[in-house]
């Protein structure tokens, strides 16, 4: 199976359990692997033939800095339910959403969580 990966969207947003979180806001960065065929836009050569990475990153972009919402769970979702309503011909999807500075005490990192869908 092919792969188009949108990787390391950077968004600033207010989501977050805290108040803090929602009042200050914080850095999201997130990466999409989305699990198709490519073998008709490769020998087209033709966009229309193909998942367009343009849009997979407007979407990402409408969704992580529209509403705030509670978990990073429920922006993936988010993500993985409009992305596979736009793209029928996706067969997989993941969606790692990661949090730079969440605030929580200790030497870290960052944060992030992914979620893997099979679409039938």
């Amino acid at each position: 199976m092919d792969i188009i990966r949108v990787n390391g969207i950077r968004l600033y947003a207010y989501h977050g359990v805290l108040q803090a979180e929602r009042d200050i806001g914080q850095y999201f960065i997130v990466d999409v692997s989305l699990y198709t065929d490519l073998t008709e836009a490769g020998v087209s050569d033709d966009v229309n033939d193909t998942i367009n990475y343009a849009e997979v990153y407007e979407t990402v972009e409408a969704i992580i800095q529209g509403p705030p919402v509670n978990l990073l769970e429920h922006l993936g979702h988010k993500i993985i339910e409009k992305l596979t309503n736009d793209y029928p011909v996706v067969k997989k999807i993941e969606v790692t959403i990661t949090k730079p500075s969440p605030p929580i005490d200790g030497n870290y990192k960052d944060v992030s969580v992914t979620l893997n869908r099979e679409v039938k």
